[in-house]
């Protein structure tokens, strides 16, 4: 046998990576970054409870994680007010999209995001056949109006929308969201990607309740918690839904670990207020550095700012790849015309200090392109 027999689907595939990681690039350039302002990690760090939940377990990492996660189960349950039963822990968000892609989606099944949304769903959908159709951003933000419209046209069986928005920071109103959903089609189940609603404004969460069959929300740990390495997401839905996860699931896919460092974080409200200032502080900075540049920030609800470049994607992919070069990692929107834009995670004072110092001679070179 010279090679696998690959199945048609896995052979029709291009061979992607939805995103190139930093150590990719720092491997690449033969140099780390000087600052690591591109994935929208929380470079603040996780809860020192967290911490000190994580290495008191590390005596016990021979065992298998809980494959129920009840505990942690329980203490989201009582944090969202809703039962154990709507919720499931998996391997962040990214794992939660894989496992429901994987129950809805067969090959040829219809389903809807926004062009330019993030594209890790996008990814998932490709992997089991599915077929994406698209819609255009509004004014910077995903519209409700347009995915629900498009998923009555196709018949969508999933229906994408991230609020906050990555790759652009913008967000709506839950209420807003909630009153959108009249248009929703019957056969249609909403996925409402919460990554960043802990670091938005006060009434952006949708107020949907845990039992609607029509929505499945997702949060996770990796953003305001600081806890991306470990991998730690959930979703929140009818509890039909949620048992149906247990079907292909990868039940000892959580690490012990993580999951005691993700309860002690969530029963750190302290250091999650502390955090949230941080960013605040950080956006702010990032705006003020943008300005004193010419370049307009767009408002964020999240740890990231899109920066409005002024010209077309070929030049804001030319500051992002000058950028790097001069030892800061951003990225950037894919598709047009939020690709106008370069996308800038919170940091520390030193990590803003560093893209403040960069950022002049970038946009130099990038215009002498």
């Amino acid at each position: 046998m010279t090679e696998p027999r690959y199945t048609p689907l896995v052979q029709a595939l291009p061979a992607t990576v939805p995103f190139v990681g930093p150590e990719t690039q720092e491997r690449d350039r033969g140099t780390p970054f000087t600052a690591r302002l591109g994935a929208n990690e929380n470079v603040f760090g996780p809860s020192p409870r967290a911490v000190e939940a994580m290495c008191a377990e590390a005596a016990e990492i021979w065992k298998y994680g809980d494959a129920q996660s009840h505990d942690l189960r329980a203490a989201l349950a009582a944090h969202h007010g809703v039962r154990p039963e709507n919720i499931m822990v998996g391997e962040g968000i990214d794992g939660l999209l894989g496992y429901l892609v994987r129950l809805l989606v067969g090959e040829g099944d219809a389903v809807v995001t926004s062009e330019g949304a993030y594209p890790t769903f996008n990814y998932h959908v490709a992997g089991f056949g599915g077929v994406l159709h698209k819609v255009p951003y509004v004014e910077d933000r995903e519209d409700p109006a347009s995915l629900f419209a498009k998923a009555a046209e196709v018949d969508a069986k999933l229906v994408y929308l991230c609020n906050p928005d990555n790759p652009m920071g913008t967000w709506r109103p839950g209420a807003e969201i909630v009153a959108a959903m009249q248009d929703l089609p019957e056969r249609s189940l909403l996925i409402l990607d919460e990554a960043y609603v802990e670091c938005a404004p006060e009434g952006t969460a949708a107020p949907i309740d845990a039992d609607d069959p029509r929505v499945i929300r997702m949060r996770t740990f990796s953003k305001i918690y600081g806890m991306a390495g470990a991998r730690v997401g959930y979703a929140i839905a009818a509890p039909g839904l949620i048992d149906a996860f247990n079907k292909v699931r990868n039940h000892f896919g959580m690490n012990r670990a993580a999951q005691a460092g993700a309860l002690a974080a969530l029963r750190d409200a302290d250091w999650l207020a502390h955090v949230r200032t941080e960013i605040a502080t950080a956006r702010d900075r990032i705006a003020a550095i943008a300005a004193d540049h010419g370049l307009c920030a767009l408002p964020s609800a999240t740890n990231f700012v899109a920066i409005d470049c002024g010209r077309d994607g070929a030049f804001a992919k030319a500051v992002v790849e000058e950028l790097g070069a001069r030892g800061i990692f951003v990225r950037m929107p894919f598709a047009a015309p939020q690709n106008r834009c370069i996308r800038v995670s919170c940091g520390r004072p030193a990590d803003l200090d560093a893209f403040a110092a960069a950022l002049p001679a970038a946009l130099t070179a990038a215009a002498a392109r």
